[in-house]
């Protein structure tokens, strides 16, 4: 372990986005280099909110799988897996459980915040998963040791439970785990095309495989600056979704983007189709790689079988230490 060793994951809930992509895939490809990385499709995680429905759960691991090797994640350098297929993480939970107080798990600042958010929109989720994510994803981390989490500012609480967690079972029981860091992630801020955060609960976002002619459709939907209703009128860019994707996809020629807006030298229309012909081009490789490894399911499966099988080597190691410390 002397690169250090990451752990992070996400739940397959849905399409994947661009936001996903700018916020944290793009993020993960480049720590590959600095790092031995674990990343895990947390299946089991996509049950806390979303157990009433798991009917698409096969297809959006797949997809994810495609989405994260498009992207330049690559399985001979990281282990790449379905977290499901490693009893370890659900034993490990399960033990986890034992020592952690109640009072730890409910003052997770977003655990109140999505039992409200989620409960106003009619989801039952006042369960034991959902409160014991946290567990979860601790057993997640701690499974394979793993020294850094990279992370952003609003994750930072559930890596401090983490910690706390460590802290307590090497105080209660022999030593195994040690205590995991917060790797601060830049992610940039990736706006909706209505200027919200993008999110698929908003209905504000660009799937990440979305084929050329879509991504120009939804780019000709972003939002612009409000007070520019004429092409002649001058606009202000730093209101601008369109002007944040250039920042985003198009950094070289932001400087005179923004110039020729403010003097009205070019109108939105305009403006939006350079953003989606950058966006065509940015994305074309990742859309190429994708859309062969997309023809090829069976290669795909056996990335993650292979990938779960080097996972279940380090899980099971950790595990004989666990039950030898607490005398299992």
């Amino acid at each position: 372990m002397s690169k250090g060793r990451i752990f992070s994951g996400m739940q397959p809930s849905g399409k994947f986005h661009l936001g996903n992509y700018l916020g944290a895939l793009e993020n993960w490809v480049k720590l590959q280099n600095e790092y031995e990385c674990i990343f895990a499709i947390v299946d089991w995680h996509a049950l806390t909110s979303q157990y009433e429905d798991t009917g698409g759960i096969q297809e959006s691991i797949h997809n994810m799988a495609l989405d994260w090797l498009s992207g330049g994640l690559d399985p001979e350098r990281n282990i790449i897996f379905v977290q499901s297929q490693v009893k370890e993480h659900a034993e490990l939970h399960l033990l986890l459980s034992m020592i952690t107080p109640l009072s730890w798990l409910e003052r997770v600042p977003t655990y109140k915040d999505k039992l409200q958010q989620l409960g106003d929109i009619g989801k039952e989720i006042n369960t034991y998963g959902f409160l014991g994510y946290p567990e979860l994803m601790t057993a997640d981390i701690i499974l394979y040791k793993a020294d850094t989490v990279p992370v952003g500012e609003d994750q930072i609480p559930h890596v401090e439970l983490t910690r706390e967690i460590v802290r307590r079972f090497n105080s209660i029981y022999p030593p195994v785990f040690p205590e995991p860091q917060v790797k601060l992630s830049k992610a940039p801020y990736v706006p909706g095309i209505d200027g919200r955060k993008m999110s698929k609960s908003y209905g504000n976002e660009i799937p990440y495989a979305a084929p050329p002619d879509e991504l120009r459709a939804r780019a000709r939907l972003m939002i612009t600056d409000p007070q520019r209703v004429r092409k002649h009128d001058p606009g202000n860019p730093d209101v601008c979704t369109v002007y944040t994707f250039h920042k985003l996809f198009n950094q070289a020629a932001t400087a005179g983007i923004a110039a020729q807006c403010r003097s009205a030298e070019v109108g939105c229309v305009d403006c939006k189709k350079q953003l989606a012909e950058r966006m065509v081009e940015e994305l074309s490789v990742i859309h190429a790689r994708r859309a062969e490894l997309a023809a090829h399911p069976v290669k795909v499966r056996e990335i993650l079988a292979y990938g779960a099988e080097r996972a279940r080597k380090l899980a099971a190691a950790t595990m004989e230490e666990v039950r030898a410390a607490m005398n299992l």
